[in-house]
């Protein structure tokens, strides 16, 4: 596979969804952004609260623009809270480095895009997101080896 299409992104979002309501997690938001960081898919559970879609699409942004996954990014904004200060800037505040933010990638590792989400704990939104993924047959990067 060499692209993200507009199908599998809203399986994705669905997926996500659902194991949030099978979890028993609060409200959720999902972003699915292609390769280029173009949205293809945003899914707001109507329950969600409103800011939740600018965060969804802020954790998938960043770790596609940074190159590797939430749990990493979060480690060196922790590391380097300046930095991440000026990132956040460039990037227009679109940069949310904690757990949730997930790239995607094909079967040979090649970049496919990226996967937001919000509502729950970051951990839980992260639970989503792999589940997501799996769900579509594609590899997750969260930023842990």
């Amino acid at each position: 596979m060499t692209r993200l299409t507009l199908a599998i992104a809203d399986r994705m979002a669905d997926e996500a969804l659902r194991e949030g309501a099978r979890q028993g997690f609060a409200p959720l938001c999902v972003a699915v952004l292609d390769a280029g960081g173009h949205l293809l898919v945003l899914k707001r559970d109507e329950r969600a609260s409103l800011l939740r879609p600018q965060i969804a699409n802020g954790k998938a942004s960043s770790v596609l623009n940074m190159g590797f996954g939430g749990r990493e990014l979060a480690r060196r904004a922790e590391r380097m809270p300046a930095f991440f200060g000026a990132l956040s800037d460039l990037a227009g505040g679109n940069m949310v480095p904690v757990p949730g933010g997930v790239l995607i990638r094909d079967e040979s590792g090649e970049l496919l895009g990226s996967i937001g989400i919000t509502g729950d704990t970051s951990d839980n939104d992260e639970r989503c997101a792999l589940a997501a993924i799996a769900a579509v047959g594609l590899s997750a990067d969260t930023g842990d080896s």
